[in-house]
């Protein structure tokens, strides 16, 4: 098993930054790739950005490519999401989430065993 806790949201202005941390435990070993993911009140969950084992390969949605950075460090067991000129759509708890058999990123949700419980990122106008 591996655990996932986020953490780095909060409140910020729109134009501002954030950056977010998930930090991974237990089998890390056994974890491939990861996504970070984003579910608004009464949306669906979307698909932001992942990255392979490697981190050489990475995944952006088009509506935060530019402004989205997803990196990670493997001695540390952590992937960020580095998170620039924040609009107020991109309020929403944001999730990361690893495959255990991907070693590639990929948008869909079902490729991603494990899951973290979230961390609210609020951006006002």
């Amino acid at each position: 098993q591996v655990q996932l806790v986020e953490s780095g949201g909060g409140l910020v202005q729109a134009g501002g930054s954030l950056r977010l941390s998930c930090q991974a435990s237990g089998r890390t070993s056994s974890s491939r790739a990861v996504g970070w993911f984003r579910q608004a009140p009464g949306k669906d969950r979307d698909f932001v950005a992942g990255i392979a084992w490697s981190g050489g390969t990475t995944l952006y949605a088009d509506s935060v490519k530019g402004r989205f950075t997803i990196s990670r460090d493997n001695a540390e067991n952590t992937v960020y999401l580095q998170m620039n000129s924040l609009k107020p759509e991109d309020t929403a708890v944001y999730s990361c989430a690893a495959s255990r058999t991907y070693s590639t990123p990929a948008s869909r949700a079902v490729i991603y065993d494990y899951w973290g419980q979230g961390t609210q990122v609020t951006v006002y106008p």
